[in-house]
């Protein structure tokens, strides 16, 4: 199948109180080498933040969104998707977890046409440095998503149900009804992708995890709000 010319690629920001990383996230985000546009959605940080931002209005390609109040990751992304101009979406995280520099290959199945959808996987590469809760609560919701939708993977294993990097086509979100505004998001998103059948591929991405004292705001909560999300759908989603 020949390789289609790169689409143009939204990338989503979701962004709350990240002072200390947010001006160097975007400045990598920035110096990528693709055709893309940038989305930030503010969650009504108080630490600064929003002065930063301030900073990057003027930049070609940036657009910023200042909510008024917190409503969670999850919404800030569904914020940002509203707001897409390009075919492809991918979230960036502004932790500085995930690098940037990835795109090319994340995007390379869609061009080259292996795939609808590709995750960025932390696992492919290895056991990433994690907490022991932490990897575990990824491990189970992992196995959870294979086991229970199996029928619709048709023979795909993923490895990293709650990577950052989902990439996928913007239309595909036209119609689709994502409940969760939180962290769950990822995973309602994953399983909806999932269920109207396109074709995933996972690809190694690199990971430089950070703790609590660096403001990782991920909590057991999540995991647990994931979980259910995934029993939900399966058993009880009409839609």
């Amino acid at each position: 199948m020949s390789k289609q010319p790169a689409p143009l690629l939204s990338v989503i920001v979701p962004v709350y109180n990240e002072r200390r990383t947010i001006d160097a996230l975007l400045r990598k985000v920035m110096a990528v080498d693709v055709d893309k546009e940038i989305i930030v959605v503010d969650g009504a940080s108080e630490d600064g933040t929003v002065e930063i931002l301030k900073n990057f209005e003027k930049e070609e390609g940036i657009r910023v969104v200042y909510q008024d109040e917190r409503r969670g990751r999850g919404n800030a992304l569904k914020v940002g998707i509203r707001r897409a101009r390009g075919k492809v979406i991918i979230f960036q995280d502004a932790d500085l977890e995930l690098d940037p520099n990835d795109y090319p290959a994340l995007l390379e199945p869609i061009t080259s046409g292996r795939a609808d959808v590709v995750f960025g996987s932390r696992f492919l590469r290895g056991k990433p440095q994690m907490t022991f809760l932490q990897y575990w609560g990824n491990k189970v919701i992992n196995m959870s998503v294979n086991f229970l939708y199996a029928r619709e993977l048709r023979g795909v294993r993923l490895t990293d149900v709650e990577t950052c990097y989902q990439v996928f086509p913007r239309k595909s979100f036209k119609g689709m009804r994502i409940e969760n505004n939180n962290f769950a998001f990822t995973v309602e998103l994953t399983v909806r992708l999932v269920l109207a059948r396109y074709r995933i591929e996972e690809i190694p991405i690199s990971y430089f995890p950070r703790g609590r004292s660096e403001g990782k705001k991920i909590y057991w909560g999540d995991g647990v709000a994931s979980l259910w999300t995934l029993f939900k759908i399966r058993f009880f989603d009409r839609t």
